[in-house]
C-alpha cells in the first residue's frame, strides 16, 4: 500500500527556481529535491530529476543537458516542468493509484496571466486532478502559522531563490503586495560578479552558494570570516585559489539586499496607517531561504523600525501553507461574513 492507502490527499507545492517542495497533511514535507531536470539532447528523454540531475549541472557530457526548467520563481520551460512535476508526485503516490491529487501551488504574485496559466496546465498535465495557484507570501504566512483570517494586519517578507514577495495580509486575503525578482539566485550572482571584477577570478554558482552560506552577511560584524576560494584564473585560464573575507561578501551583497530592504520599505508605504500600526507591534515574519542569509533580519528591522521575525523552518514555509490552505479557506470566508455583518 502506497503514502496514502486508499486514498490520495490534496497536496501543497512550494514550485521554486531552486528547488521543489511538496506537502502532503498528515506527512509533511514529502519532497524537497532541486528544481533541476537532466535530458538527453536532441530527444529530450528524462535521464535523471532532483538531487541527481543537480549532480550533473555543468558536468555533463555532450549528450546529456541539465535544465533549470523554472527562473525567476515562473516557468521557463514548460514541457521539462510538466515532467518535473509528474516524476515528483510519481514518487508519493501509490503505484496503481487511480485518484489524482489536489494540489495547491504557491507562485509570485508579480507573474503575468500567461505564466500563472503555465503553472496551471504544467501541473494538471502531470496528473492533478485540480489545480488551485495562491500567492507565495500568503502561502508562507499560513505555513509560518500567522493567524492571516484575523481583521489585523500581518505583514511576510518571502525571499525565494528567484523572488522577493513582501505582502501585507488581513482577513485572509492580500491587502498590498510587492514583488521583484530578486532572491537568492541573485545573491550568488553578485558574488560571482564581484570576485571576478575584483580578483579576475571566474567561480561557479556552487562555489558562489557555499560562500554565501559561510560567511555571507546583511551587516557589519565583530568577526570577520575567511574562507578559501577555488576557482579560474580569468586571465590564464589556470586553477588558482584565493582567500576571501566576510566584510567582502557584504560588499557583493549590498546592492540584492539593498533592492529587497527598499521593496519593504515601499511596501510598509503602501500600508493603510490602521494595518500599519498592527505590524509595528506584530513585526515583519521572514520566510525563504534569503531569510537565513546572517544579518539580514538585524538590517531590515533597522532601516524600518519594526521588529523582525525569521518564521520557524522558512525554507518550508510555502510548501506547509499551500497544503494547508483548503483546511483554512472555510475558516476564512466564515471569518469574513461575520466581520462584514458586524461592519455593515
Amino acid at each position: 500500500m502506497g503514502l496514502f492507502g486508499n486514498l490520495f490527499a490534496d497536496i501543497g507545492v512550494d514550485l521554486g527556481t531552486c528547488n521543489t517542495l511538496i506537502y502532503v497533511r498528515g506527512k509533511g514535507i514529502v519532497i524537497n529535491e532541486p528544481s533541476v531536470v537532466a535530458v538527453e539532447r536532441g530527444t529530450r528523454k528524462v535521464v535523471a530529476v532532483g538531487t541527481e540531475a543537480k549532480k550533473m549541472l555543468w558536468k555533463t557530457p555532450e549528450n546529456i543537458i541539465a535544465i533549470r526548467p523554472l527562473a525567476d520563481g515562473v516557468i521557463a520551460d514548460m514541457d521539462t516542468t510538466e515532467k518535473m512535476i509528474r516524476y515528483f508526485v510519481s514518487k508519493i503516490m501509490p503505484r496503481h493509484s487511480f485518484i489524482k491529487p489536489r494540489m495547491v501551488i504557491g507562485i509570485p504574485s508579480c507573474i503575468t496571466e500567461v505564466e500563472r496559466m503555465a503553472v496551471e496546465e504544467s501541473a494538471q498535465k502531470a496528473g492533478a486532478r485540480g489545480v488551485k495557484v495562491i500567492e507565495e507570501s500568503l502561502a508562507a504566512a499560513i505555513g509560518a502559522n500567522i493567524p492571516i483570517e484575523e481583521p489585523a494586519g500581518h505583514m511576510v517578507c518571502d525571499i525565494g531563490g528567484g523572488t522577493t514577495e513582501v505582502s501585507v495580509i488581513s482577513l485572509g486575503g492580500m491587502v498590498v503586495t510587492n514583488a521583484i525578482r530578486i532572491g537568492g539566485d541573485e545573491f550568488n550572482e553578485a558574488i560571482i560578479k564581484h570576485v571576478r571584477t575584483v580578483h579576475n577570478l571566474v567561480i561557479g554558482e556552487h562555489m558562489a552558494e557555499k560562500l554565501k552560506i559561510d560567511i555571507g552577511n546583511a551587516s557589519p560584524e565583530k568577526n570577520i570570516e575567511k574562507v578559501e576560494v577555488k576557482g579560474t584564473d580569468a586571465i590564464t585560464g589556470l586553477p588558482r585559489r584565493l582567500e576571501i573575507d566576510s566584510v567582502e561578501i557584504r560588499e557583493a551583497l549590498k546592492d540584492p539586499v539593498t533592492a529587497i530592504v527598499e521593496e519593504i520599505k515601499r511596501t510598509l508605504g503602501d500600508t493603510p496607517p490602521e494595518l500599519a500600526a498592527d505590524i509595528v507591534e506584530r513585526g515583519i515574519v521572514m520566510t525563504g531561504g534569503g531569510a537565513l542569509l546572517k544579518g539580514l533580519p538585524k538590517l531590515i528591522s533597522k532601516e524600518t523600525g519594526v521588529p523582525v521575525i525569521v518564521a520557524e523552518s522558512p525554507l518550508d514555509c510555502v510548501a506547509i501553507g499551500a497544503g494547508k490552505y483548503f483546511e483554512l479557506y472555510n475558516d476564512i470566508q466564515r471569518t469574513r461574513s461575520i466581520y462584514d455583518s458586524l461592519n455593515g
